[in-house]
């Protein structure tokens, strides 16, 4: 197939991803206590790929040049999430005590859209480089698409909006993931601005979304669960990947 297309495919995939996660807060009688061990291992395989897989193939597409594009990506996914938008926790049910009024949860929606729109664009830019990249890009972001899902169905139901729009407002992240990835793939001459751009993005949500959670969990399991994210990725590059 080609990269193109399967790039496409896989941003379909993580769309629905976005749509599931949605559904887990919806449905109430789901089980969502697994959500967290998703969160840790999302968390050390996203770290694990954004340093050792993409920011490299980042200096070899720009040279020095990509570090100030993987610091501008970071700094974009901070100031939607926690400068424009109310400070909320990633992947875990909001209360409704939280988010008093309406325009709140929409303002959390719209940073989470630009977040998922990056993890398209990551998503691209991989499979425009190599395969190998792709295909480790979307095994990490689709390991957070869930509880991304379910991050703004609760924010919505927190505001006061119905199930519907909540559902509603999953879907919006996937379209974001879908959109993200059709942008790159006609725009895929910019690679060596889109790889290092989604590095940042993908080092801030690991590092300063997911991992502040794994923290929160009492106890030693869920955080050694993010070794287990690490490792996983660490394995597939010395025993998968082709250079």
């Amino acid at each position: 197939m080609h990269p193109i297309l399967l790039s496409l495919v896989l941003g379909l995939t993580a769309a629905a991803a976005n749509v599931f996660g949605g559904a887990i807060i919806v449905q109430k009688h789901w089980e969502r206590s697994y959500l967290k061990y998703f969160v840790a291992l999302g968390a050390g395989f996203m770290l694990a790929t954004a340093l050792v897989e993409v920011y490299p193939a980042s200096l070899a597409l720009r040279g020095k040049s990509a570090t100030l594009l993987v610091l501008a990506g970071y700094l974009i996914i901070h100031f939607f999430e926690h400068t424009a938008t109310p400070h909320f926790h990633f992947g875990e049910e909001t209360h409704e005590d939280q988010f008093l009024h309406s325009h709140k949860g929409y303002s959390v929606l719209i940073g989470l859209i630009i977040h998922t729109f990056f993890d398209g664009i990551a998503i691209a830019s991989g499979f425009i480089v190599s395969n190998w990249l792709g295909w480790i890009i979307f095994f990490a972001i689709f390991l957070h698409k869930i509880p991304e899902g379910f991050t703004v169905a609760s924010v919505m139901l927190a505001s006061g909006r119905s199930r519907g729009v909540a559902w509603g407002a999953s879907m919006l992240l996937g379209a974001a993931t879908f959109a993200g990835v059709l942008t790159m793939a006609l725009l895929r001459r910019e690679v060596s601005f889109g790889l290092p751009l989604s590095a940042g993005v993908t080092i801030y949500v690991a590092a300063s979304d997911l991992i502040p959670e794994v923290n929160r969990e009492p106890g030693a399991g869920v955080a050694l669960v993010v070794f287990l994210g690490v490792g996983l990725m660490l394995l597939l590059d010395q025993f998968v990947h082709v250079p």
